[in-house]
C-alpha cells in the first residue's frame, strides 16, 4: 500500500470557537491527521488575559487530550509588555495575533493598520520573548489616503497587497521578530516573502514566513462568488495568484508552511442571503485536500516540511512540548467528504468540497 510519513503535523492558524461549535470541531483537528495545533483568539470578546488563554486552552485540552495546543493573545491596547513578559515566561502563549479592525471575523476590536506605532513597546517585548506576531495582513476596504496623501481605493481584491509596505515596515524596525503573514492570497504577497528572505542561508535564519491555507490552493475569485461555502476573507483572488500560491507550498522553502485558517460557522449563518459570515472549514480532512494538491504537482516529497519541519522549528516547538509523539501517515484509500457535520443537537458545519471524493487517508503511526 502506498504511504507517506509526514512526522508530527502541525496546522499553524485554527479558530476552533467556544462553546457547542468548540465541543464539536475540536476532535476534527486530530482527525484530519494534525497533532499540534495554533490557536487564534478572535472570541468574543478576544483573548487578552492570562487567565483567559489558560482556561481557554484547558477547555481545548479536556476535550482533546492528545492534542497539542499553542495558544495567542489578541493584539489591542489591552496587552502590556509586562503581561507578554509573564506570559511567555509561563509559556501559556507562543505569539499574539494582529487584526486590522473589520477585516474578518470577530476584528471589531483590532487596530489601524495604517499606524502601528502605538504596539510597538509590545513588538520590542515580543522580540525580546522569541514569540510569533501573526498578522491577518488587509487593509480595511475603504478610501484611504497613502503616504502621499492621495486618495486609494481599498476592496476584498487589493486590501492584502495594499498591506504588504506596513509588513516590510515592521521587518525593517523589528529584524529580530518573528512575524508570519497569514494566509496569503496574492502573488505579491508570495513575492513580498521571497524579497524579504532573499539572503536566507538557513532555516533558523527566517523571520518572516507566511502560512498558506487549503482553500486557497484549490479556489479563485469564481469559486466563492455566489457560494457562500467558500466565501471567506482574505478571499480567493485570481487565478495567478492561486498559481503562486501552489509554487510557494510545494517549493520546499522554509519560509511557507502551513496554516489552515479553518473558521466553522454554523451552517445559518452561511446560507443566509445577507451577511454570509466568512470562513472555510477544512479542519475534518486537512491533509487528505492537501496531499490531492500535493499530488496533482507531483510534490508529495514536500508535504512533510510543509506541514510539520518548517512550521515546528519557525515557532522553535520542542519534542517534550509535543502530547502525542504518533506520526501523521498518509494512505491511498478514497475517503468521501461528508455533506455536513453536526452534534445532533442542532450544531451544524459544512465541510470544505462537501460531497466530492479524496484520494488518500489519514492514520496515526508510532515510529
Amino acid at each position: 500500500m502506498e504511504e507517506y510519513n509526514l512526522g508530527i503535523t502541525c496546522d499553524m492558524h485554527v479558530h476552533v470557537r467556544e462553546g457547542a461549535m468548540c465541543e464539536l470541531v475540536v476532535p476534527t483537528i486530530k482527525q484530519g491527521g494534525i497533532s499540534l495545533a495554533y490557536i487564534m483568539p478572535n472570541l468574543q470578546p478576544p483573548i487578552t488575559t492570562l487567565d483567559r488563554v489558560i482556561k481557554y486552552k484547558e477547555t481545548l485540552q479536556a476535550i482533546s487530550p492528545d492534542t497539542t495546543f499553542l495558544m495567542s493573545f489578541y493584539l489591542s491596547k489591552d496587552l502590556t509588555p509586562e503581561l507578554i513578559h509573564k506570559a511567555a515566561k509561563l509559556n501559556a502563549i507562543s505569539g499574539v495575533k494582529c487584526y486590522p479592525a473589520g477585516v474578518t471575523t470577530n476584528s471589531a476590536s483590532g487596530v489601524d493598520p495604517n499606524d502601528f506605532s502605538a504596539f510597538y513597546p509590545i513588538f520590542k517585548a515580543m522580540e525580546a520573548e522569541g514569540l510569533v506576531l501573526n498578522i491577518h495582513g488587509e487593509k480595511p476596504s475603504m478610501a484611504n489616503k497613502n503616504d502621499t496623501g492621495e486618495t486609494e481605493d481599498i476592496h476584498l481584491l487589493n486590501a492584502e497587497e495594499k498591506f504588504l509596505p506596513a509588513l516590510k515596515k515592521l521587518h525593517n524596525d523589528f529584524p529580530k521578530l518573528k512575524i508570519i503573514l497569514e494566509h496569503c492570497t496574492t502573488e505579491a504577497a508570495i513575492n513580498t516573502i521571497i524579497e524579504i528572505n532573499k539572503d536566507i542561508k538557513d532555516i533558523s535564519e527566517v523571520k518572516v514566513a507566511a502560512t498558506l491555507t487549503v482553500h486557497h490552493l484549490y479556489l479563485t475569485i469564481d469559486d466563492w462568488a455566489g457560494n457562500p461555502i467558500n466565501f471567506c476573507k482574505p478571499v480567493a483572488k485570481l487565478p495567478n495568484d492561486k498559481r503562486a500560491l501552489i509554487k510557494a507550498a510545494i517549493s520546499g522553502k522554509p519560509y511557507f508552511f502551513f496554516g489552515s485558517d479553518s473558521a466553522p460557522h454554523p451552517l445559518m449563518n452561511k446560507a443566509r442571503h445577507v451577511g454570509v459570515c466568512a470562513g472555510v472549514f477544512t479542519q475534518s480532512l486537512v491533509i487528505p485536500y492537501l496531499a490531492q494538491v500535493f499530488e496533482e504537482f507531483n510534490a508529495l516529497d514536500k508535504l512533510k516540511d510543509f506541514v510539520s519541519t518548517f512550521g515546528l522549528r519557525f515557532y522553535n516547538v520542542k519534542e517534550t512540548d509535543i502530547k502525542s509523539k504518533k506520526d501523521t501517515i498518509i494512505y491511498r484509500k478514497e475517503i468521501k467528504v461528508p455533506e455536513e457535520i453536526t452534534d445532533e443537537k442542532g450544531t451544524i458545519v459544512v465541510p470544505f468540497k462537501a460531497g466530492d471524493t479524496l484520494k488518500w487517508s489519514v492514520k496515526f503511526q508510532s515510529t
